[in-house]
């Protein structure tokens, strides 16, 4: 197993016990604005992943190919084939030597994936008013040659601010524009996940 599929496999990890941690956070949002049961879904999810043998994966690109297919297979909802989306068309560009302009390069083409799969902008109250800023830190640290850890670290900061703003948001898309006039001073769960993801990537993939 090469280091950048073992850092794949302990940012795996602590996803998996991040989401087991914060089930009931991400369901209780979730019961506001759909179905109460983001978190459940989450934390299979990446239950799942974190089951994966990734021993045979010889690049950080094929774990997160599995990892992709995973969620896909595993969460339920719009979430599996968004956040699947996300860590399969990230994991598709992923840099052989991580540099903060590879990882900018593989974040950006996720979030891509993201908003084709589901036609979402930012401002619609979604994982992508986490995912966008983040995005764009990223960028904005490679055009400045930072190191990859400041870069994620920033990045991550990035993605938890788009995750508050997301409480004064009226929702636009999915389930949740069902209930659009109750949206307003509740965080999207999926803009929560997203920056759980995130955070818990700047503390390994550096």
């Amino acid at each position: 197993m090469t280091e950048g599929v073992a850092a794949v496999g302990e940012w795996l990890r602590e996803c998996a016990r991040e989401f087991d941690e914060r089930l009931e956070e991400l369901n209780e949002l979730d019961r506001v604005l759909g179905d109460g049961d983001h978190g459940t879904n989450m934390r299979r999810g990446f239950a799942a992943a974190e089951s994966l043998d990734l021993t045979e994966a010889s690049r950080a690109f094929e774990a997160l190919r599995q990892v992709g297919m995973a969620l896909v297979s595993n969460v339920g909802g719009a979430s599996g084939p968004l956040f699947g989306t996300f860590l399969l068309r990230a994991g598709a560009n992923w840099p052989p030597t991580p540099t903060t302009a590879g990882i900018a390069v593989a974040v950006r083409e996720g979030l891509r994936g993201v908003v084709a799969r589901g036609k979402a902008e930012p401002g619609d109250k979604t994982m992508v008013d986490a995912l966008t800023p983040a995005t764009e830190s990223l960028e904005a640290s490679a055009r400045e040659n930072e190191p990859l850890g400041e870069a994620l670290e920033k990045a991550a900061d990035a993605a938890e601010r788009g995750r508050d703003a997301t409480a004064g948001m009226v929702a636009r898309r999915g389930r949740a524009h069902l209930r659009a006039a109750e949206s307003v001073g509740v965080l999207d769960p999926g803009a929560v996940s997203m920056s759980i993801i995130l955070r818990t990537a700047a503390q390994h993939i550096s």
